[in-house]
């Protein structure tokens, strides 16, 4: 008897890769954010920038399902492309991976638009879930970030508690931290991409803001604040 030969075996479907936009000045952690990205059966890298403005002009080429930016870099500053693109395109998925502490600036990129932070400390792993939670319509905060906001939002403030700080502006933000981590005018200035000029505006609005009399107040005040975030 003669046997029947063995039914074709059905084609794999292969996987739609979801689009990733990389946003970051540091050309080596792009790569390697690129490397561990295109590694992924479900991911892949569809474009790279350097800044804010060649992030906005890549965006004119690809449609990423997900952009991954940082905060500080050359010009405008991360919270600023955030909320551009979330005026723009309000359904716009971006998720934040930054150096910086979690504690100080993740609910200030939440309240930007962003619907999740990573540092990147974090390493591969939890960066991976990190995309795939974004890309899945969820909110991504580590653990420790999430029973911090839990915390807070559970914890009943008398009105007009507000810290003072919550006035300032996202790039006001970043340079009160960094008056408050003993950097001088020049330091911020080259570590923003800002001319000095323009840092020493920001830190007269700062003082304006926080109805500090000199510029002594305002280092005194920082470096308070900043020892209470560690």
């Amino acid at each position: 008897m003669s046997k029947k030969p063995n039914a074709p075996v059905p084609a794999a479907i292969p996987v739609k890769r979801r689009q990733v936009l990389l946003v970051d000045d540091h050309p080596l952690m792009r790569a390697g954010l690129a490397q561990l990205i295109d590694r992924q059966a479900d991911l892949e890298v569809c474009a790279e920038a350097g800044d804010t403005v060649e992030a906005s002009r890549a965006l004119t080429r690809v449609r990423p399902d997900l952009i991954l930016t940082d905060i500080t870099m050359p010009g405008r500053s991360g919270f600023e492309f955030i909320k551009d693109r979330i005026a723009s395109n309000p359904g716009t998925l971006i998720l934040v991976v930054s150096m910086h502490d979690e504690v100080v600036y993740a609910e200030r990129a939440l309240r930007a638009g962003a619907r999740g932070y990573v540092m990147k400390e974090a390493g591969g792993e939890n960066l991976l879930a990190a995309i795939r939670q974004v890309l899945a319509g969820q909110v991504y905060l580590s653990a420790k970030m999430s029973s911090k906001i839990l915390d807070d939002l559970s914890a009943r403030r008398p009105r007009g508690s507000a810290s003072p700080i919550e006035r300032l502006s996202d790039r006001e933000f970043e340079v009160f931290q960094l008056v408050g981590l003993g950097k001088s005018t020049k330091d911020i200035a080259s570590q923003l991409h800002l001319s000095p000029k323009t840092v020493d505006v920001h830190r007269a609005h700062i003082r304006e803001k926080l109805q500090l009399p000199d510029s002594s107040a305002l280092m005194r005040y920082a470096i308070r604040w900043v020892e209470t975030q560690i």
